[in-house]
């Protein structure tokens, strides 16, 4: 259920709905713009229905939701979120953009690609210490020590940093070292994870499953919503189809649509969803003209010697490049790089 106060209700208006909502066992979030207050409720239903809100002082009107998700909703936000990560942003006027290696193999590859992501215009730097593997006998990233290599070169090239979150018994120790905790695809449904991510002051990166539907990642972003954490960026990166000469199917049309049904900023990762560098730029382009608010791309100082993912990463010229070329649309979509 929403609660839309009217314009300009007094703050006295709104707690008491608030504290009427607790009374009866109800969580209440609220939205608060310039000038409309949502109220956003949570709870069993016919006793909240019960309270007969529509009569309460200030209240413009009540709309029942029967959707899976509520708080990531356009109904109960109609701005758009931008999440704010120390000097960088995503949402906004601001195209962000995430890039470095898929793992993270030692010190002189993360201070080289955190230079050169910075120096073409990077917003944060992502490398994985922790790699969800399909065999157990592939490299599985460097650990602990990974994350402090990771923290050294953000810090060093001004940047915060993006890493993925494979375990929830990790959470803690993964949020001291990094700025953005990333959801991958395997765990989009790991509901434990999200629950603890929820109570975290962490933003929260979520990636879309591989056979995940559009309602099924709002879901997803509802449970950290629901926690207390507002700081959320969905991801689309791409999607299991039959389609077998790409990794795997970017869709796009998906982030139109999210960016319609939700709030929340949507950034695409077109390396991981095409599986090759030629077809990163074009995708990067599409993505923007499709109204993403960002893009995470993997990039390394030699790929054909990365110990995972070298197809899809790109060499630092041809990061440098893409992100030149990208300038003149992104500006075209009222956004600058």
């Amino acid at each position: 259920m929403l609660v839309v106060m009217r314009d300009h209700a007094t703050p006295e208006e709104i707690a008491h709905v608030v504290d009427r909502l607790h009374e009866a066992g109800a969580e209440a979030h609220l939205s608060q713009g310039e000038v409309k207050t949502v109220i956003g409720v949570i709870g069993e239903r016919e006793l909240i229905y019960s309270l007969e809100l529509e009569g309460f002082p200030g209240v413009s009107e009540v709309i029942r939701v029967l959707k899976a998700y509520k708080l990531v909703s356009r109904e109960f936000q109609a701005e758009d979120s931008v999440i704010r990560v120390g000097g960088s942003q995503v949402g906004g006027g601001v195209l962000a953009v995430m890039a470095g290696p898929c793992s993270i193999e030692s010190g002189e590859q993360m201070h080289t690609v955190a230079r050169a992501v910075k120096a073409a215009g990077g917003t944060f730097l992502r490398g994985g210490a922790y790699k969800p593997r399909t065999s157990p006998y592939e490299f599985q990233g460097m650990g602990l020590e990974g994350l402090k290599l990771l923290r050294e070169a953000g810090d060093e090239a001004g940047l915060p940093v993006v890493t993925e979150l494979l375990d929830v018994r990790d959470a803690d120790r993964v949020a001291e070292w990094a700025d953005v905790l990333q959801v991958g695809a395997r765990n989009m449904q790991n509901f434990m994870m999200l629950q603890e991510l929820g109570r975290m002051k962490r933003p929260v990166l979520l990636k879309r499953g591989m056979s995940a539907k559009l309602e099924e990642v709002l879901a997803a972003a509802e449970y950290i919503l629901k926690g207390g954490n507002r700081d959320v960026i969905l991801c689309e990166r791409g999607i299991r189809t039959f389609e077998t000469y790409t990794r795997n199917t970017l869709d796009l049309a998906g982030v139109a649509a999210l960016k319609s049904l939700t709030h929340l900023p949507v950034i695409v990762d077109p390396s991981h969803a095409t599986g090759r560098r030629d077809l990163i730029a074009p995708m990067c382009r599409a993505a923007i003209a499709t109204g993403a608010d960002g893009i995470m791309v993997e990039v390394h100082p030699d790929p054909e010697r990365a110990r995972c993912d070298g197809p899809q990463s790109l060499d630092i010229p041809a990061f440098a490049a893409m992100m030149e070329a990208l300038r003149p649309l992104a500006a075209l979509e009222g956004k600058s790089l």
